[in-house]
């Protein structure tokens, strides 16, 4: 018993082994910004201390006197195998072991930040800070449907579950909430205080958890009641000027474990830490960047986040464990990344751009 016992642990010791993590990290992911890792989906072995392996080519660099298109959110599906990545103006699909491109198609209104269905069949753009979100086939960008709330569309979340599909937009203060099997509006949550900017979900789909225009900090709703709980504002640190985005906090995530709410502070360059299993969060740790962050994102294991700056993050010591450097040796900074996992040419997990939690 003991010897097979012995002999099963090794053989899933050798299986897991096989596996490979990377990060995908889509670029110019500072608005357009190519001092910053140029332009195409850059790859680096996590299991190699980050270093970049690959650059998939993604458009075409911009001609003399022309700017680069802003990537404004990546998405990637296991099942599938694809990975997706939108800019102002379009969306793109690549294969993510051949890097081959899929298919590449514009939409009325620009586009903004992707959310991808569970399936990966469906992907939801939102209009660039426009009055629509387009409902797409994710398998060749065919339009299924529109929806029109208005709000300024940018951010977008598909729950884990499949069940809803979270709206904000730069214009309102309510977030909205959709049934992806209607593709309609089904209910809202706030008002909050100011417009919503970046946010994330729980893995339950009860609360949510918005950085809102002008607050260093964030506010927490109800998706039941779609009722605003709470305003918690960062201790110790003073609000001000931003480089980028325009307010203070752009950029908050839970760990996967909901255990932790991580909330980003673009005027004092700090990631500050709460406690999540009470509520309101409370204040704890906060860690110093290189840059402004403006977006977390965590692996699909938790026990690693990104700072859009650039810094690779030890989510339990909280110590900066790396600093990304592009192929070139430049100093890489991204708000649109994820985790990929690797079976030899099979793609086995995907991770996502947003800090959703993983309980439910």
């Amino acid at each position: 018993m003991k010897r097979a016992l012995v002999c099963a642990l090794l053989l899933a010791a050798a299986l897991s082994a096989k596996e490979h993590h990377y990060l995908y990290a889509a670029s110019p992911g500072i608005r357009n910004y190519l001092e910053y890792g140029g332009m195409g989906i850059v790859v680096f072995d996590i299991e190699d201390h980050y270093k970049p392996v690959r650059r998939i080519p993604t458009w075409d660099p911009p001609a003399a006197g022309q700017e680069a298109e802003n990537v404004k959110g990546i998405a990637a599906n296991a099942k599938t195998g694809i990975v997706y990545v939108s800019t102002i103006k379009r969306v793109g699909a690549w294969e993510i072991v051949s890097g081959k491109k899929l298919w590449d198609k514009a939409y009325e209104g620009g586009c903004d930040r992707i959310a991808l269905s569970p399936d990966g069949k469906v992907l939801w753009v939102p209009s660039l800070e426009g009055p629509t979100w387009t409902v797409v086939n994710a398998m060749n960008g065919d339009v299924i449907a529109t929806l029109r709330p208005n709000s300024g569309a940018h951010n977008t979340i598909y729950a884990p579950d499949g069940s809803r599909v979270y709206m904000a937009g730069l214009k309102s203060n309510l977030l909205n909430i959709a049934d992806p099997k209607t593709n309609t509006i089904v209910g809202t949550v706030g008002p909050f205080a100011n417009p919503i900017r970046p946010f994330t979900v729980n893995g339950s789909n009860t609360l949510v958890f918005v950085n809102v225009n002008s607050l260093l900090g964030f506010e927490v709703g109800d998706i039941k009641t779609g009722k605003k709980l709470y305003r918690v504002e960062v201790k110790g640190f003073e609000a001000g000027p931003v480089k980028r985005h325009g307010c203070p906090s752009h950029g908050i995530a839970l760990t996967p474990d909901e255990k932790e709410l991580w909330v980003a502070d673009g005027k004092n360059n700090r990631i500050h830490i709460f406690d999540a299993t009470v509520m309101p969060p409370k204040q704890g740790q906060s860690i110093e960047v290189r840059d402004l962050p403006g977006w977390i994102t965590f692996s699909i294991d938790g026990k690693t986040a990104w700072s859009s700056s650039g810094e690779v993050i030890d989510a339990k010591t909280k110590k900066v464990t790396a600093l990304l450097k592009d192929d070139q040796g430049h100093d890489f900074q991204s708000e649109k990344l994820l985790e990929i996992v690797l079976d030899g040419n099979k793609v086995v997990r995907a991770g996502d751009q947003f800090g959703i939690g993983g309980k439910k």
